[in-house]
């Protein structure tokens, strides 16, 4: 009774880790930001649910957010996309959906880095489509001649993540202009995915549309200001790409039919967000450095590791203990949640990623426990 598209998924393994959380255990597994949802975006939620605005919106999205969402694109990514450009989903992760179903046909190909993020490849594959590894080097840097050798007739696009997860690494700007170049020779799609995109320690972020218009950018509420339970995000595009297929109007079908429209009062929230005091962003930014430099200290004295530029990840090399997944079961005894690497494709098979989203003490608690395992 069950269609193949269902069947050939794997459940998530981060979800499992996830759910492998008891009240002792330290959880260095889940990539969620510990803090509370900052108090003024809450507030401004309650207001719109005491003012009664708990029913359907546009389905793109409210006005007013996506106005804010104009406005941001040109103050931090320097891009001129309007309003009607974009569309407020439920989360990222449905930005990315949207962005597969409406481009991807059955039989073709995503280019997708090995190690990535686990969406990427299931939601290839519910699209009935072909992913393809573009394996990393050592430090997590994408070959840009590899790139060209995976290239057919039938890529239809490539997935960047910058900063990233699993591996917290952040694209150099000419890293991710010769990707571009190689998009627009080949007439091939970038889906970025920006969501870490504040969350940057000693680089700076650039974004794929301000080198080509084959673009769909893909950023969300979740990291930066702590709301991933409000399922809020948007994905943009620009003229060009546009006025060529159609893209927001194929892409609302989708939407209309699956989600009408992202919930309303989170709608507001997220408007908040944008438009409020930014210090909460700051705030969680410098807790963030102090805790990845306290655990990438630590791990030092065990593991092979390149410092993450940004997210809140770390995946050290594990090979000297066995594979990641050993070392992640030995670790998961001792009551220490981490993902094994392999989870983000097969490129990762002797590493682990663990999150420091979580308090700096229980990461000292952690640390402590590992030395004494290895």
């Amino acid at each position: 009774m069950i269609s193949n598209r269902c069947k050939n998924i794997e459940p998530s393994e981060i979800r499992k880790i996830f759910n492998m959380a008891t009240k002792d255990s330290i959880n260095l597994g889940i990539g969620e930001p510990d803090f509370d949802t900052p108090q003024h975006i809450i507030d401004a939620a309650k207001k719109a649910l005491d003012e009664g605005k708990t029913h359907y919106t546009p389905n793109s999205g409210i006005p007013e957010l996506r106005e804010s969402i104009s406005n941001k694109l040109k103050n931090d990514n320097n891009l001129d996309i309007g309003p009607d450009n974009i569309i407020t989903t439920c989360g990222a992760s449905e930005a990315l959906m949207l962005s597969l179903m409406a481009i991807v046909n059955k039989g073709e190909e995503v280019l997708i880095s090995d190690p990535g993020f686990v969406s990427y490849k299931s939601l290839t594959q519910l699209c009935e489509a072909k992913p393809v590894s573009m394996k990393l080097d050592e430090e997590f840097n994408i070959d840009i001649e590899e790139i060209k050798t995976c290239i057919t007739d039938k890529t239809k696009c490539i997935i960047l993540n910058s900063p990233a997860n699993p591996t917290g690494k952040v694209m150099d700007k000419s890293e991710i202009k010769a990707i571009c170049d190689i998009a627009e020779d080949n007439n091939i799609i970038i889906i970025s995915d920006e969501i870490y995109e504040k969350i940057i320690y000693d680089k700076k972020h650039y974004s794929p549309m301000e080198f080509t218009d084959n673009c769909i950018l893909i950023n969300g509420f979740s990291k930066a200001y702590a709301m991933t339970g409000w399922r809020i995000g948007y994905l943009a595009v620009n003229d060009n790409l546009n006025n060529e297929y159609d893209l927001i109007d194929n892409m609302i079908k989708i939407h209309q039919y699956g989600f009408a429209c992202a919930t309303s009062f989170a709608q507001y929230g997220a408007l908040e967000a944008l438009n409020g005091d930014q210090s909460c962003v700051y705030e969680m930014v410098k807790e963030f450095r102090r805790r990845r430099d306290l655990i990438v200290k630590g791990l030092k004295k065990l593991f092979k590791l390149t410092t993450p530029d940004g997210a809140f990840y770390v995946f050290p090399n594990v090979e000297e203990y066995g594979d990641g997944m050993e070392v992640a079961q030995k670790l998961i005894e001792n009551k220490i949640l981490c993902v094994p690497g392999v989870a983000f494709g097969d490129g990762g098979k002797y590493n682990i990623r663990f999150s420091y989203a979580t308090k700096y003490e229980d990461i000292e608690k952690a640390l402590e426990i590992m030395e004494n395992i290895f």
